[in-house]
């Protein structure tokens, strides 16, 4: 659990709030339970750092507030529109024997042991967190999917992941899926292998063309020939008459 060192403010305004910002320090509140809302200030570097990591919406922070130690829960951060900075923090305060509901990731492991990506599958991921709700002394900060030895077709839903002790999902009344290993998605070039054979068509198109002009060609010439003897002839049984 991450420890962080906060202030107790006593902002009334809108400049006094500005003016904390301008220190570099980001205004916050810890409110629920049977307690009175607090108003706190913190560090802005160290804040940024732990919005950096993963899950910080998830995870639970100790603050240290005047020698005093508050288990609380991120639940709200605003952001300055202009310079992406955090500008306000709402924390909400652990109170032993509640529940919350939270959106927890979900994280996969030993893919290089999985049979069925080895082969060429593909882990297809269909909830990356899972809204759980929790007793707030037993908050998990991931769910663990083991990928070994799973085969292409294998779905892997919420019975098959270990949650902790009076841990549920909000979902109930059926066994949803998280992850599935797939198989191979095998990508085609339909446009490409049409487009060479319409160039194989048209060449053979034009081939074909070329070849019905020779033999046309080659019937006239053959025509002109055989009219032509016709004529000769003619002329030859012609002249023996004209004699006479």
């Amino acid at each position: 659990m991450k420890s962080l060192e906060a202030v107790i403010r006593n902002s009334k305004t809108k400049g006094d709030i500005n003016s904390l910002r301008q220190k570099g320090d980001v205004p916050a509140i810890i409110y629920g339970g049977t307690e009175e809302n607090q108003k706190i200030s913190l560090s802005k570097k160290q804040i940024k750092n732990l919005i950096d990591q993963e899950n910080f919406l998830s995870n639970m922070i100790t603050l240290n507030v005047g020698g005093k130690q508050i288990s609380v829960l991120p639940r709200d951060i605003s952001f300055d529109p202009i310079t992406d900075d955090p500008i306000h923090i709402d924390f909400l305060r652990i109170v032993k024997g509640g529940r919350i509901i939270l959106e927890i990731p979900v994280k996969f492991i030993n893919a290089e042991d999985s049979p069925g990506l080895k082969k060429g599958g593909v882990l297809n991921i269909v909830r990356r967190k899972v809204e759980l709700k929790c007793p707030t002394e037993n908050i998990p900060n991931e769910l663990v999917v083991d990928l070994q030895g799973l085969e292409i077709g294998t779905s892997i839903k919420i019975s098959s992941i270990k949650l902790p002790e009076n841990v549920k999902p909000t979902i109930q009344g059926r066994d949803f899926v998280v992850a599935t290993v797939a198989a191979p998605t095998v990508f085609k070039e339909p446009e490409k292998a049409i487009a060479e054979e319409g160039a194989e068509g048209a060449e053979g198109a034009t081939e074909g063309a070329e070849a019905a002009a020779t033999e046309t060609t080659d019937k006239t010439a053959e025509g002109d020939k055989e009219e032509k003897g016709k004529a000769d002839k003619t002329k030859e049984e012609k002249a023996p008459a004209e004699k006479k």
